[in-house]
């Protein structure tokens, strides 16, 4: 399985690099603190539905497009760790009749 990528990462090389935009700037167009943007494009943060909504509305996309990339990126995340440690057994149930 691969890792998907961040949500962040779309947002820094498909749009601000290629429009040579400020961080400061996005943040401002969004509404946001520039260390939310940062934060998020750093991928340190994830994005909310708000910040979905907020994005969608900015680069005529859709929210679902940014919620589903955040969703697979932390999924995976989720699976390495469970995997790495093995949290759960799995349980086998009888049914008593």
């Amino acid at each position: 399985m691969y890792k998907p990528v961040h949500p962040g990462r779309i947002i820094r090389d498909d749009y601000l690099e290629p429009l040579e935009m400020k961080v400061g700037h996005l943040a401002a167009s969004l509404g946001i603190s520039r260390q939310t943007m940062s934060a998020i494009l750093n991928e340190r943060a994830g994005i909310s539905p708000e910040m979905a909504l907020r994005l969608s509305e900015a680069f005529d996309t859709t929210p679902d497009l940014w919620l589903t990339m955040q969703r697979n990126y932390d999924l995976f995340v989720a699976q390495q760790k469970f995997t790495a440690k093995g949290l759960v057994k799995r349980v086998y149930l009888s049914v008593i009749r």
